[in-house]
């Protein structure tokens, strides 16, 4: 099989409508297939309009509640922090930050982190983040690390 052999499918394509040139064409002459006059033949109807009825998102009920002060976290689980230091992209040494966690791109700069309980750790971390999740806080500190809120 070579490139000058390949051919598609047959009914795969099909040729375009080209609208609204001419009576030869056979798609209408003066109507273009947008039947005769009216709101939709003259082309400024939007898609969601409904005739003047009451508009579905309108008509439909309202329920939740926002909290605008609610904090969003990223969430970093322990087997996670225990891989990075494995690999060395995290020294065990230092102090494991947000920063840190960003500048080996685990985490946005400026996002807030929380860390997770999710995994086994090893070997003793320093780790400050936003927040701690109670098996976290639990397993670093069994493992002789230290969990410092920032």
């Amino acid at each position: 099989m070579k490139l000058h052999n390949l051919q598609s499918a047959p009914g795969s394509t099909k040729k375009r409508k080209r609208i609204g040139r001419g009576v030869g064409s056979g798609y209408g002459g003066h109507s273009s297939t947008r039947g005769n006059k009216g709101q939709k033949a003259h082309g400024n109807v939007p898609v969601w309009f409904e005739g003047g009825q009451m508009p579905l998102q309108r008509r439909l009920p309202k329920f939740g509640f926002k909290n605008p002060f609610r904090i969003e976290y990223r969430a970093v689980n322990l087997s996670r922090l225990a891989d990075l230091v494995e690999s060395g992209a995290l020294d065990a040494t230092q102090p494991i930050t947000p920063e840190a966690l960003a500048a080996v791109s685990v985490v946005r700069k400026g996002e807030k982190v929380k860390v997770l309980g999710g995994g086994d750790l090893s070997q003793a971390l320093a780790v400050s983040a936003h927040a701690f999740s109670g098996s976290a806080r639990e397993r670093i500190e069994a493992a002789g690390g230290s969990a410092t809120v920032l």
